[in-house]
């Protein structure tokens, strides 16, 4: 099995391409457990707690390079605060396959940091949104 270096990830934000301008992306899901232990019998020694998953909280992490020109990042970024947005994430910008799925979903604009850094350094800003409703992963052509 092939091993994937991040080199060329595709990410839009509202339809536009913001890939040359970020840094790192952490897409990740995480399910609230729910316990279910109930009075079952057996050796109170032996007995174990029981889980259930329920519901899944997904979020986006994202590390921009700023950028104030046209159709770059602070012109996209900055309207949608407070709005949900529709991004796409590709491990390879390309054709979509199962070796290159796409996953699409609406985050929430929740957080922006339009200027961060130090004297001689990149102006960066580091977000992590929610995702409102699932994430879909698209493997079709």
């Amino acid at each position: 099995m092939a091993r994937l270096v991040l080199t060329n990830v595709e990410v839009t934000v509202a339809g536009v391409s913001l890939a040359d301008h970020i840094a790192s992306i952490t897409l990740g899901s995480t399910y609230d457990v729910l316990e279910t232990t109930a009075f079952a019998g057996g050796n109170v020694p032996a007995a174990a707690k029981e889980r259930i998953a329920g519901l899944v909280d997904n979020s986006v992490t994202l590390e921009f390079h700023q950028d104030f020109a046209a159709a770059d990042v602070e012109a996209t970024i900055y309207p949608l605060l407070g709005t949900v947005a529709a991004i796409k994430v590709q491990p390879v910008n390309g054709a979509i396959s199962a070796q290159n799925p796409e996953y699409q979903f609406n985050a929430l604009i929740s957080e922006w940091t339009p200027l961060n850094g130090a004297v001689g350094e990149l102006s960066t800003a580091s977000v992590t949104w929610p995702i409102t409703g699932q994430i879909v992963k698209d493997v079709t052509p």
